[in-house]
């Protein structure tokens, strides 16, 4: 490599930004999911780039899962010219995992504009990955033009209304969620009354014990209003779950790990494999970012998530790779 470090990011000069191979391995390096234990009912995550070794204990727990997010197949701009790649990569991560996942949750925006040939391409690389059994919601570009039907057709035949289910794992209840049907440009995402009705009645029967997973595309809480970064109507969501002791929401859709612990709920959004959006407020609007080398540290970031004894929630250190 001409004497460059070979951990060194290579600067792409023609599109401002990095190179596919730099961007692999960036990508790669900073983590682009998160692998989930569930252990005593509560759920510990750790970033795919700070596992704990091969075979720790650590790792081991009564459930484990991955979650991946905003694959955006089809994209094919500067902030990332290789889309597959860096699937294939995140897709490496998990398979190179001590121990299998038992399944992975896919968190929305699998596609960048709805076209068969898109879902077709991450279904082909998903196959390859160790954990066979993979649970979709879907996000606001996997249902552009017909309000979701090809996406319902293609993952969610045996789900409620535009794509809602419920799903039990080993004494874990778990929870996919649908806000972004009828979204409007930059507009906060939004359950509606069908939903909501369908979930007060899925969880009350369930004991106040029960862990329980909620996952959606949209944060349910108000990452960045101005942005669209929220949920309107989560609040009436979130009051049905206050009876449960262990409450765990994973979002996509920012295209940045964001956490946030509030009594018994602990959210968490997480990073797309296909690439970063600026930090809430710190760009014009929303949208793809490119990445130019020297400011490539500081815009990906590193979590790591640990019980705190005595709690039922996550307690997260959130640190760039600057």
């Amino acid at each position: 490599m001409g004497g460059k470090r070979k951990d060194e990011i290579l600067h792409d000069h023609n599109h401002d930004g990095i190179d596919r191979r730099g961007f692999l391995k960036c990508m790669a390096w900073a983590g682009t999911g998160a692998f989930c234990v569930m252990q005593g009912g509560v759920l510990k995550s750790y970033s795919l780039s700070r596992l704990p070794g091969l075979g720790s204990k650590e790792a081991m727990g009564e459930l484990s899962f991955v979650q991946i997010s905003d694959s955006h197949m089809g994209f094919n701009k500067p902030a990332n010219p290789d889309v597959a790649g860096t699937l294939k990569a995140a897709v490496d991560k998990i398979n190179g995992l001590s121990a299998a996942p038992e399944f992975m949750l896919h968190t929305g925006d699998i596609s960048h504009l709805s076209k068969p040939e898109e879902f077709d391409t991450v279904d082909q690389i998903l196959k390859s990955a160790k954990p066979k059994d993979v649970f979709y919601v879907p996000g606001e570009h996997d249902v552009l033009n017909d309000d979701g039907k090809q996406f319902l057709e293609r993952y969610g035949k045996s789900s409620k209304g535009a794509g809602w289910y419920s799903f039990d794992k080993k004494g874990v209840h778990f929870v996919g969620l649908v806000n972004v049907i009828n979204l409007k440009a930059g507009g906060l995402g939004t359950l509606g009354h069908e939903q909501l009705e369908w979930l007060e009645d899925d969880v009350k029967h369930l004991k106040h014990s029960t862990p329980i997973v909620v996952f959606a595309h949209i944060p349910l809480w108000s990452v960045y209003p101005e942005w669209g970064w929220g949920t309107e109507d989560s609040a009436q969501a979130l009051a049905y779950l206050k009876k449960f002791g262990s409450v765990t929401v994973l979002n996509g859709h920012i295209h940045q790990t964001m956490q946030k612990i509030e009594g018994n709920v602990t959210f968490h959004t997480a990073a797309s494999t296909a690439f970063p959006q600026p930090q809430p407020g710190k760009a014009d609007s929303p949208g793809p970012m490119k990445v130019p080398a020297d400011q490539l540290k500081s815009v990906l970031g590193i979590t790591d998530v640990n019980y705190v004894q005595g709690q039922h929630a996550l307690a997260v250190v959130d640190s760039s790779l600057a």
